[in-house]
C-alpha cells in the first residue's frame, strides 16, 4: 500500500491571496482591492440568496414564491436578480464582455436592495483589467466555499474578506493604513473593553474592523449577537463602501454607519448618541480638522483643543458621546501623553482630575501601516466609582508594552495572542472586583492621581512602571569572562586583518 503524501497545506485564505495577487499584473493594489473584494461580496450575497431560494422552493406548496423580493427582505437576505447570480457570472466568465456583465450585476443588485445603493464597485469593465484575468478571478472565488457546508460559506467568505482587507492594506503600505487598523490592535481594544451588550460607536470607522471584532467577541464568548448595535461615521466615501460590504458580509446591520465628506467634527452624524462603548483609531495629529470653525463648540468641556492638532478634539468628542457608564478605548499618537502645545497639557490635566482616564497602554513601534509615529491606547470611563467594576477613581493603570510584539516583515510588527492576553489580563485583574493584580517593574504600575499630578500630568507609562528587575541568576564573573574572551577574539581578528592590509599595500607599485 502506497504511503500517503503528507503536506503542510497553507490556509485557504493564503492560497487564495497568492492566486489572486498573481492575476493583478499591472493593476495598482489600491484599485485591485475593489475588484477582488467586490467579487467576494457578490459571491457572499449570491450564496446567501441561493440558500433562501432553495428553502422557498421547498415551501412553494405552502404559498411561498422564490422570486418574491419580500420573501428575502423578511429574513434579512439580499435579493439577487437572475443576471447577478453567481452561477450566471461563473458561466459567463470566459466571455470578452465579462467586465460589463459584472458591472451590470452590481447595478442590478443596488436597484433591488436600497441599503446597498451607492455601495458596490463598478470597476470591472476598465481597460486595464484583462477579461481573461477577471474570468480566472471569478473561477478562483467560485472555489472559496468548497469543502464547507453551504450554510457556512458566509463565515468562510467573511474570513477571506477580512484577510484580504489586511493583505491589501499591507500591499498599499502608508495609504492602506487609512482604511485598516491592524487586526492585533483591534483585538486588543475589544478584548480590553469586552463589549458584550449595548451601543458600540466608532466615529472614524474606516472599513469597519472595530465592529466586526466586537460582534466576533460576543460570539466567541457565547453571548447574544443581537444584544449589541453599532453606530459609525466615515468621511472617505470609498472607505465607507468597504465598511458597508465588510459588515454586510458578516450579516451585521450597518444602517447606522453613515458617510459625509465633512467628517465627525463638522457634521456629526450621531449628535444625540450616547454610546456604551467607543472603539476608535482616529488619524494621528491631524491639522486640517476644522478647529478654527469650532472654537466655541459644546463638546470642549475640558478645554478648547488647538487649531493645529485634532488629538484632544477627538478625545473630547469621544467623551461627549459616552453614556453615563460608557467606556472608550482609542488609539492616539504617543505625543498626546506629554504635549503642552496650544493648551493640550491643561486639557490632559482636566481629564485626569475629572477621573476619566482609566488606563494607558504604550504600544510597540511599527504596528501601524500608515505611520511610524509611536502610539498609545487610552482607556476612558465615565463611571470609575460605582460601575460593575471596583472603584479605580483615585488611580490610573499604566502598561508599557513597547517590548511586546514580533515582526511580520521588515516594516511591520504585530501583537501575538499571548501579548494581547498578557496586556488584557493585567488590565482586568486591576479593574475587576476580586482581581489578582500585582505591579510588574518595567511593565505595569497603578499610580495614584497624586503621583500623576506631581509629574505634571504626563501620562507616559515609562515614568511610572520603572525598570524591570534584573535576572536573579545573573553571574557577573561568568558574564565578564565571556565578554573578555569575545574581546580577545575580536582583537586577534583585527590584527589578522591589519596584517593582510599591510601585505596588500606592499604589493602595490607606485
Amino acid at each position: 500500500m502506497a504511503k500517503q503524501k503528507v503536506t503542510n497545506e497553507e490556509p485557504l485564505e493564503k492560497q487564495l491571496w497568492k492566486a489572486a495577487d498573481k492575476l493583478r499584473k499591472n493593476i495598482d493594489a489600491a484599485e485591485y482591492k475593489h475588484i477582488v473584494l467586490g467579487l467576494i461580496f457578490l459571491k457572499y450575497i449570491s450564496d446567501a440568496f441561493e440558500v433562501q431560494y432553495a428553502k422557498l422552493q421547498d415551501e412553494v406548496k405552502k404559498g411561498a414564491d422564490p422570486e418574491d423580493r419580500d420573501e428575502y427582505k423578511a429574513d434579512n437576505v439580499f435579493f439577487v436578480p437572475p443576471s447577478a447570480r453567481w452561477n450566471f457570472l461563473k458561466n459567463s466568465a470566459k466571455q470578452s464582455t465579462i467586465g460589463k456583465i459584472v458591472d451590470d450585476a452590481m447595478d442590478a443588485i443596488e436597484r433591488e436592495n436600497s441599503s446597498l445603493k451607492g455601495v458596490l464597485p463598478k470597476v470591472f469593465a476598465r481597460q486595464n483589467l484583462d477579461p481573461t484575468s477577471l474570468g480566472e478571478l471569478i473561477d478562483l472565488i467560485s472555489n472559496i466555499a468548497l469543502g464547507t457546508v453551504k450554510a457556512r460559506s458566509a463565515d468562510v467568505l467573511g474570513h477571506v474578506f477580512e484577510y484580504f482587507l489586511g493583505e491589501f492594506a499591507l500591499a498599499e503600505g502608508k495609504k492602506g493604513g487609512q482604511f485598516y487598523t491592524p487586526r492585533s490592535v483591534v483585538e486588543l481594544l475589544v478584548e480590553m473593553l469586552e463589549p458584550y451588550k449595548g451601543r458600540v460607536f466608532d466615529p472614524c470607522c474606516g472599513s469597519g474592523g472595530m465592529f466586526v471584532q466586537s460582534e466576533k467577541f460576543v460570539e466567541d464568548h457565547q453571548g447574544r449577537i443581537n444584544d449589541i448595535s453599532i453606530y459609525g461615521q466615515e468621511s472617505n466615501q470609498t472607505t465607507w463602501r468597504l465598511a458597508k460590504m465588510n459588515l454586510a458580509i458578516r450579516g451585521i446591520d450597518s444602517s447606522q454607519v453613515k458617510w459625509n465628506s465633512e467628517g465627525s467634527f463638522l457634521n456629526d452624524a450621531h449628535k444625540d448618541l450616547k454610546a456604551d462603548y467607543i472603539i476608535a483609531n482616529p488619524p494621528f495629529n491631524v491639522s486640517d480638522w476644522g478647529g478654527e470653525l469650532l472654537r466655541n463648540d459644546g463638546r470642549w468641556q475640558y478645554g478648547t483643543p488647538p487649531v493645529g492638532n485634532a488629538n484632544f478634539g477627538w478625545l473630547q468628542h469621544f467623551i461627549y458621546h459616552l453614556a453615563p457608564s460608557g467606556q472608550a478605548g482609542v488609539v492616539l499618537a504617543k505625543g498626546a501623553l506629554t504635549s503642552k502645545t496650544g493648551g493640550e497639557g491643561e486639557i490632559r490635566k482636566a481629564l485626569v482630575e475629572a477621573g476619566l482616564i482609566d488606563c494607558i497602554v504604550n504600544l510597540p513601534a511599527k504596528l501601524f501601516l500608515n505611520t511610524q509615529i509611536p502610539a498609545a491606547l487610552w482607556f476612558m470611563s465615565r463611571n470609575r466609582k460605582n460601575g460593575k467594576f471596583r472603584d479605580r477613581s483615585k488611580e490610573i493603570l499604566f502598561i508599557d508594552a513597547r517590548n511586546l510584539g514580533h515582526l511580520i516583515n521588515r516594516r511591520t510588527r504585530e501583537l501575538s495572542q499571548e501579548d494581547i492576553k498578557q496586556i488584557t489580563d493585567t488590565y482586568h485583574n486591576w479593574r475587576n472586583k476580586g482581581g489578582k493584580y500585582s505591579h510588574v517593574p518595567g511593565f505595569c504600575a497603578a499610580a495614584p492621581i497624586e503621583k500623576v499630578a506631581s509629574l505634571d500630568y504626563v501620562l507616559t507609562p515609562g515614568r511610572y512602571v520603572g525598570l524591570p528587575d534584573e535576572e536573579d541568576d545573573f553571574n557577573f564573573a561568568e558574564r565578564f569572562t565571556a565578554l573578555k574572551a569575545e574581546l580577545e577574539s575580536q582583537l586577534k581578528e583585527e590584527a589578522k586583518l591589519n596584517k593582510q592590509i599591510e601585505d596588500n599595500l606592499k604589493k602595490i607599485k607606485l
